[in-house]
């Protein structure tokens, strides 16, 4: 199964640039009809992945994919699960 991977460790202070790479992701994702999207804000302080759900629970982006799976055995990664 094909799956995109963003690592977001390079970009974790630059608020604008987190949003436009999670916005191309999730564009790629769905252009490309790829089920499965790996997001690695890291484990840090847990902020970045706070963003990363809050970014997701937007309504005009909770409509594009079918859920979200935080990975119980590595804190510092999270799943967006398509449906084509």
């Amino acid at each position: 199964m094909a799956k995109l991977k963003l690592d977001l460790h390079d970009i974790y202070n630059k608020g604008d640039m987190i949003d436009k790479e999670l916005n191309r992701i999730v564009e790629e994702a769905i252009d490309k009809k790829i089920a499965l999207v790996e997001i690695i804000p890291g484990k840090g302080s847990g902020q970045l992945k706070k963003k990363v759900l809050r970014f997701l629970n937007q309504g005009h982006i909770k409509k594009l994919y079918h859920r979200v799976e935080k990975d119980d055995k590595n804190f510092g990664r999270i799943f967006i699960h398509f449906r084509f």
